[in-house]
């Protein structure tokens, strides 16, 4: 039988999604699931990017142009400006999520063997980017009891070596919900700056800061010039996750060129998924104060009845709508997969993500879980009950 290469056996599964198996088996015994383990936002979708696709008069849908329609991405250049974010139309390429914006970016920057760092916990699939690019990923950790802060710069410059090309975050972050200030991006741009790197911010959760607090973009820095690069995506944004229309941003030349190769090699972005997220930048700045509105209740709600059960540790999210909480069990993998093989309250359980995969240190998170507050109060609170019960019930 021919060999499976070995990058395929070392690509990893998903946290997210490795359980489904398992949940569509426990929904087939009439289990109610509350899925605690995708960031699929229950929000509408704007109806103006679902009225865009509904009234279309294209009558060949053909090819786009690689980098994007030039309509598109001069409205993108304009949200980003409202965003105090100074890029033009030809700084943005047009990608096929926020996903391919990754592989773009790890594409044109870095050869294999080259090594980025990134603060850890992080969103699982860098593993995957990092695993299909040939790269490596070199974990600087961020701790639960400083709530994934920043760690110091020193932590950062022990790490860097001839092959490292870029430091990678997630602002705001999954899966900790961490909200890096403007001090910090301003450190993070002087140790990339000071050895000659790339700055690559995941920001796909921008609009999502609670507190009164504000993102604070890395292109707003204007020493970020040549070294930033933002992956972007219209998925949380707009609860258009189906869509899968990201960009990737970048005031360096060689960089958008570059990109712009590998979007050339994949032929062009999803032309009906461009018209919806073009139609959905119209959006009304209402429709995200009620939003924020509603995940800032929720998330008070999750981090405070999980602060109730015994032996739970959890960090405060200040954006996006994923928590990370530690639970006093050895190995959250074969919990989460017992409360969908063998445990039920009333006919219901949940679904969590383990966190040991948003971790590329051996060993690290075995004891933790992501957790999306995508579900509304009432939802979060019965599936906390769920799990209290479930954490009294647990053989470990």
């Amino acid at each position: 039988m021919p060999a499976i290469s070995t990058k395929g056996q070392n690509m990893p599964e998903s946290p997210i999604r490795k359980l489904v198996p398992y949940a569509e088996k426990a929904r087939k015994e009439n289990k109610h699931i509350y899925h605690l383990n995708i960031g699929q936002p229950d929000i509408k979708s704007p109806k103006a990017a679902m009225k865009a696709v509904a009234k279309h008069k294209i009558e060949v849908l053909a090819y786009s142009r690689s980098e994007g329609s030039e309509s598109y991405r001069e409205k993108i250049a304009d949200y980003y400006h409202k965003n105090k974010i100074p890029v033009d139309a030809d700084d943005i390429i047009v990608t096929t999520g926020g996903s391919e914006a990754l592989l773009f970016a790890m594409g044109s920057i870095c050869d294999a063997g080259d090594e980025v760092i990134i603060p850890e916990p992080f969103y699982a699939n860098y593993n995957g980017f990092a695993t299909a690019s040939g790269v490596k990923i070199v974990p600087v950790i961020s701790k639960i009891e400083d709530n994934f802060a920043l760690p110091p710069i020193s932590e950062f410059e022990k790490l860097i070596t001839p092959k490292t090309k870029a430091i990678l975050i997630c602002n705001p972050g999954n899966p900790t919900g961490y909200l890096y200030s403007e001090e910090e991006i301003k450190t993070l741009a002087k140790i990339v700056m000071e050895h000659d790197l790339f700055l690559v911010a995941d920001e796909v959760y921008r609009e999502f800061a609670y507190d009164g607090l504000e993102h604070y973009s890395i292109l707003q820095e204007d020493s970020m010039a040549d070294y930033g690069i933002i992956i972007d995506s219209v998925s949380k944004r707009y609860s258009m996750c189906g869509a899968r229309i990201g960009c990737l941003v970048s005031k360096n030349k060689d960089v958008i060129a570059t990109a712009l190769k590998f979007a050339q090699a994949r032929l062009s972005p999803p032309t009906f998924a461009q018209l919806a997220s073009e139609a959905a930048l119209e959006t009304p700045q209402s429709y995200f104060d009620k939003v924020i509105v509603e995940y800032t209740d929720r998330r008070d709600t999750l981090v405070s009845e999980l602060k109730k059960i015994p032996g739970v540790k959890v960090g405060m999210p200040k954006g996006a709508f994923y928590c990370i909480a530690e639970l006093p069990v050895k190995n959250s993998d074969d919990f989460a997969q017992w409360l969908l093989e063998d445990f039920e309250l009333d006919g219901e359980t949940i679904m969590v993500a383990p966190a040991a995969g948003f971790y590329s240190s051996e060993g690290m998170g075995n004891n933790q879980v992501r957790i999306a507050y995508v579900l509304k109060k009432e939802s979060l609170r019965r599936a906390v009950e769920i799990l209290k019960a479930a954490l009294e019930a647990y053989p470990d």
